[in-house]
């Protein structure tokens, strides 16, 4: 069968590459660049447990080495430190800061050794075909060709080349912020721990011109970014120089400590929304399909869960057959994620960046405010946290087995120390992403022996009957307890870490209608998704047609 084609080599291009082969579905990258990326340490990411857990999981590179988890973080307003968050002394997870030249270097590092992808280089796309049975895709430069894949996936950022061949909008807001940035080596009285400055005091030129935000890289290296006030004044280097001389100072108490600048930028924050992640065979993910970002939010955060989202659905789609409710779950739990992250953050524009007004006098407003924007930067709260698939397609309904515990169902689950099926001790974050199921049962002391102990008592032989009876692999996990379940609690995880459903026991019926629900239903049964899914990809015909003679027209 032919391989997914996947245009754009940046993170989220790469780690769907990768997360594609480790479910063993091959992959052509159209890299439109030279192979490698110009180290920029002004252009840096701030992963959440999950997506940093996900790049470490396919790479196997210490990210903990390569950048930097804070060991705190401060809020402070004018003078005043609003709120203090040790990660040594809470249960809060701790942010990787990274620069994002050293997040794709590891990703390709990953990628050479790996048989099942071929990155090419040089290869700008200008055409996509599609029908039935697959997509073509042509690529013009010195590597121009067809390029003939089983379907589809644009990963090429902001002016994606896939979505506008498919023409599919891309509505929003530009410039929703600006900021100026500068990455220097200093050293500053709060090692290793990132700070948000709301006012400073040597800053009273308008309510937000003054913010700066400072997140600290390995080496001693920091990342400092200024909003700028609305409008589109030039950044010089005159007035860049003096916003890091003036904050340095401040911070460090009047005198301007040693520093070395090693590179600055501008920073544009846009929020946009594609009307459409799928059409027919071709897909669209990361920035190519959202932008967001105000208020400390990262969206490659958001990207590399759209890639760790659609790789299992690919990979059973091209494993097994068509899928179309599952292949169309995709967008449907996704694009409604990044919506309502890019709602939320709508909403708080006018609170956080209107300026002025009665607002700013109301007692504890300000504090709000700061808790609103910690929550952004630290991945929390309507701003930041990680979105669950509560309302997806894929959740089953009316199980009688069905128990609460202290994961909701389409949440994701959290990361247990569990005894795999070859008796070892992983964590479950490690199982993910391999393809298959995970069924876990919460069995308390079965930690502290052998596994060929237990493994043919009480439940255990009823439950592995009833995992080898499920439409789809699965692998039969352990686990000494789990938040907010009881003993014998039987969990079933997709792939990509969500909960589909917690029963009460071994409940056979309960666990196959489950996970036949969380694989998108049986092929049989999805006549009316099939017919739908056959319009899109006549439309999609129609608009890849348009696409392709407008780029030949152009040549």
């Amino acid at each position: 069968m032919d391989p997914v084609i996947i245009v754009g080599a940046g993170p989220v291009g790469l780690t769907l590459a990768l997360a594609l082969a480790r479910q063993q579905v091959p992959s052509v990258v159209l890299d439109e660049g030279p192979g490698k990326d110009e180290p920029r340490l002004a252009r840096t990411v701030v992963l959440r447990e999950d997506t940093a857990a996900l790049v470490q999981r396919l790479t196997g590179a210490d990210l903990d080495r390569a950048g930097l988890r804070w060991a705190g973080w401060r809020s402070m307003r004018r003078k005043q430190v609003i709120r203090e968050v040790a990660f040594d002394d809470t249960a809060d997870p701790v942010p990787l800061h990274i620069a994002q030249h050293v997040l794709t270097g590891a990703l390709r590092a990953a990628l050479e050794g790996e048989r099942l992808v071929k990155v090419v280089v040089d290869s700008r796309l200008d055409g996509v075909e599609q029908e039935a049975s697959g997509v073509t895709a042509h690529t013009r430069g010195p590597r121009g060709t067809w390029w003939r894949g089983s379907h589809l996936v644009g990963c090429d950022g902001p002016r994606s080349t896939v979505r506008k061949l498919l023409d599919v909008r891309f509505p929003g807001r530009t410039a929703v912020e600006r900021h100026a940035v500068a990455a220097l080596r200093v050293e500053l009285p709060w090692a290793d721990e990132a700070l948000l400055h709301r006012t400073p005091p040597w800053r009273t030129s308008g309510p937000s011109a003054g913010e700066v935000t400072g997140r600290p890289l390995p080496d001693g290296v920091w990342r400092l970014d200024w909003l700028l006030p609305p409008g589109k004044d030039l950044v010089t280097p005159e007035l860049l120089v003096a916003r890091i001389r003036e904050t340095l100072a401040g911070w460090s108490g009047g005198s301007t400590p040693p520093y070395e600048l090693l590179d600055t930028g501008v920073h544009t924050v846009h929020h946009r929304l594609a009307r459409r992640w799928r059409v027919g065979r071709v897909f669209l993910a990361g920035d190519a399909a959202h932008l967001l970002g105000a208020f400390g939010a990262q969206g490659l955060d958001e990207g590399l869960r759209d890639a760790d989202n659609l790789a299992w659905k690919l990979a059973l789609a091209w494993h097994h057959g068509p899928r179309e409710a599952l292949l169309d779950s995709y967008q449907a739990e996704r694009r409604a994620v990044v919506s309502a992250r890019l709602r939320a953050a709508d909403q708080a524009l006018p609170l956080l960046r209107g300026g002025g007004g009665i607002r700013a006098y109301v007692p504890g407003a300000a504090r709000g405010h700061d808790v609103l924007l910690t929550d952004g930067h630290l991945g929390r709260g309507p701003l930041g946290a990680v979105g669950g698939y509560e309302e997806s397609p894929l959740a089953p309904r009316h199980l009688e087995a069905e128990v609460p515990v202290g994961t909701a169902p389409g949440a994701q689950v959290q990361d247990v120390r569990v005894t795999a099926e070859d008796g070892s001790f992983v964590q479950l974050r490690d199982r993910l992403g391999r393809g298959a199921l995970l069924v876990l049962l919460i069995a308390p002391g079965t930690g502290v022996w052998e596994r060929r102990h237990w493994v043919s008592a009480g439940i255990m032989p009823r439950l592995a009957a009833a995992v080898t009876a499920l439409p789809s692999p699965a692998e039969l996990l352990v686990a000494e307890g789990y938040p907010g379940a009881a003993a014998h609690t039987v969990l079933l995880i997709r792939p990509d870490g969500h909960l589909v459903a917690a029963l009460n026991g071994v409940r056979a019926a309960d666990l196959y209608a489950a996970a036949e629900a969380a694989l998108g239903g049986l092929a049989t049964a999805q006549g009316a998704q099939g017919a739908q899914g056959s319009q899109e990809t006549k439309g999609a015909q129609e608009a890849s047609a348009a696409g392709a003679a407008a780029g030949s027209s152009a040549k």
